[in-house]
């Protein structure tokens, strides 16, 4: 490759050096503060990520030892209650004497050894000890008035005892409990239970955790670091001091303040704290702890819970430094290609681009021109197959309601032979009889009898002629009477209401309906026949036809009180050849069938079932124009 140097007239090649170099320089600099960035901001949001993920653990741990540190203290407060049961206790101090007091003593050592506790000892209404577990020891709580003491004082006006604090005598730290003994409705003492709490401070140490209680006076009493022990944990006041170096709650101690170095809220209950070294030699030393605090149930006390912050924020940083390089080398990369680009683009010539272009530009107008005739093509022949099948969908169509109907007078041709046998006996009978009179001269009632021999003939007729306009194929479109098409459909089953007889309640107006009549008739015959077998194994038998006027449409409904259909068989209603009954009383294709002539009328055929019980089919028709124009009479 061979390098051109190429300079501009009149100005030195130093000068036109510079800008290049200023503008290098200046991506450089901006690439290593995007660099430092995107490491800030590794170490931001890993850090943020560890202290949410530090919270969730911290708050466990929290739950988990408070739950500890309230059994610990509830676990013996049944105690104190427990001695206003010892008849001897009560007898003490209502009469003290030696004989009780000893007595007293040696079931309250025995009590202690048992329960555990530091000390149990009864004091009398003005606060002097007069039986106590430790009557053995040297330094004794006998004789001692601690009626100074505000669980005593608690306990005489009839409230539960509740103390943690230094003993005057051992100078040993207790939580005590207290409560009122009482005699004849009046509190004729005090017992006191004190308990240790130093295996929960063991057991946080054993742990590895940092954690304190501070109590109602913000003076920490457990601590898994003895050097924080009986600080406070906010500032006190002369007057505060002064009130609990009186009560030596706390024995002689200084109470000095625990006060962090750093101090920042996250969340509720929640900050982030830092503390110097406890000693000279790490004084220097800050550390970091997450602080969350939370309060004890039943005590005025809270746990605080320390949570070291030294690895989170060296992973941080750890991880801002992977951030920062996995940038710099993405940084890098997208540099070398951009510079390799730029070093393609520039051997390309603007004619072979053009070219290209137009090239490209032709063959997909070619392309573009032959999907849009194949998309044509297939339009056209999805259109000629959706019109071929709508018209097999029709001859189907056409062709189920034919075997519907041919199904239904299969089924209808056992009673319409029945039917026709009686007329048949009657005209035998009679046309005998009528001949033997005529050779009588009795031409009275010859007449009679041939009166009667036409209107049984008109009534055969009339059964038949209802059978062939049933089982002829009805065209699309044209009018139906609904009372009429009702009319035809009962003398169509009129054999199947003979056999279960049931009451029906016409309650509509007649209408004109745009549907076919025999097609209507058709639909009805299949919902009045369902309605009589659903109702046949019972005795009452009710069918209401009611029909009104919506507007353009009109709404028949066809109600029962049978026993329903059952909620399983409610989905399939409509299914072919889906039925309830028997094989050999029908073939599933009645209110298939029905559905669809509705369907093709611009109607439709729906069931409901009301909670009463029964089933209701809605039959949904629009009504003639020219009906609706006319109003009614």
């Amino acid at each position: 490759m061979q390098c051109v140097s190429i300079s501009l007239p009149g100005v030195p090649p130093a000068l036109a050096a510079k800008p290049r170099y200023v503008r290098h320089l200046s991506l450089t600099l901006l690439m290593l503060a995007l660099v430092a960035a995107c490491g800030y901001a590794g170490y931001y949001l890993s850090e943020q990520s560890g202290i949410r993920s530090l919270v969730d653990s911290g708050e466990r741990q929290l739950e988990l030892n408070a739950r500890a540190v309230e059994s610990e203290i509830n676990k013996y407060t049944y105690l104190p209650s427990l001695l206003e049961l010892e008849s001897n206790v009560s007898r003490l101090l209502l009469t003290p004497d030696a004989y009780r007091r000893q007595r007293v003593n040696d079931y309250l050592e025995g009590l202690n050894q048992r329960s555990g506790s530091l000390a149990i000892y009864v004091m009398d209404t003005e606060g002097r000890v007069l039986a106590t577990s430790n009557w053995r020891q040297a330094d004794s709580y006998l004789g001692e008035d601690l009626s100074f003491r505000a669980y005593f004082q608690d306990a005489l006006k009839g409230e539960q005892g509740r103390f943690y604090g230094i003993g005057s005598t051992t100078g040993e730290p207790g939580y005590y409990l207290s409560h009122g003994l009482r005699a004849n409705g009046r509190i004729i003492g005090v017992a006191v239970v004190k308990v240790r709490l130093d295996p929960l401070e063991q057991r946080w140490q054993r742990a590895r955790l940092e954690a304190y209680v501070s109590d109602e006076n913000g003076i920490i009493i457990l601590s898994s670091d003895p050097a924080r022990r009986l600080k406070a944990v906010r500032p006190l006041n002369a007057d505060t001091k002064e009130r609990l170096a009186r009560s030596l709650q706390y024995h002689w101690s200084s109470l000095d303040e625990l006060m962090p170095l750093a101090r920042e809220a996250l969340a509720n209950g929640v900050e982030q704290v830092s503390f110097a070294g406890h000693n000279a030699q790490d004084a220097s030393e800050v550390t970091n702890y997450l602080a969350q605090s939370r309060p004890l149930e039943d005590t005025p006390w809270h746990l605080t819970l320390l949570s070291p912050l030294q690895d989170l924020r060296r992973e941080a940083v750890s991880h801002g430094m992977l951030a920062a390089a996995a940038f710099a080398l993405l940084a890098f990369l997208l540099i070398a290609w951009n510079e390799r680009r730029k070093v393609i683009a520039t051997r390309l010539a603007a004619r072979e681009a053009l070219q290209r272009a137009n090239s490209e530009l032709e063959r997909k107008i070619t392309e573009r021109t032959a999907d849009l005739r194949a998309s044509n093509e297939r339009l056209k022949a999805q259109i000629r197959e959706r019109r071929q099948a709508e018209q097999t969908l029709r001859l189907a169509q056409d062709e189920l309601v034919q075997a519907g109907k041919l199904a239904v007078i299969g089924q209808m041709s056992t009673s319409i032979a029945h039917e026709l046998n009686q007329p048949l006996a009657a005209l035998r009978t009679l046309s005998g009889n009528t001949v033997r009179f005529l050779s009588r001269g009795a031409y009275d009632v010859a007449t009679t009898n041939l009166q009667t021999i036409n209107e049984l003939v008109d009534r055969m007729g009339k059964i038949t002629g209802s059978l062939r306009a049933f089982a002829r194929r009805a065209n699309d479109g044209g009018e139906a009477s609904l009372s009429k098409a009702v009319d035809a459909a009962l003398q169509v089953v009129q054999p199947r209401l003979e056999r279960t007889p049931l009451t029906i309640h016409r309650e509509f107006a007649d209408a004109r309906l745009a549907i076919n009549q025999t097609r209507l008739e058709q639909i009805l015959v299949n919902l009045i026949a369902n309605a009589a077998d659903a109702m046949s194994a019972q005795a009452d038998r009710q069918l209401w036809l009611r029909g009104s006027a919506e507007g353009e449409r009109y709404r028949l409904r066809v109600i029962d009180n049978g026993p329903g259909i059952a909620p399983e068989d409610r989905t399939h209603l409509f299914e072919p050849f889906f039925t309830t009954k028997p094989g050999e009383q029908g073939l599933g294709l009645g209110l298939t069938l029905s559905a669809s002539l509705a369907a093709a009328a611009g109607g439709s055929l729906s069931a409901d079932h009301p909670p009463e019980g029964g089933t209701a089919f809605e039959l949904n028709l629009p009504q003639v124009a020219a009906a609706l124009e006319t109003p009614d009479e």
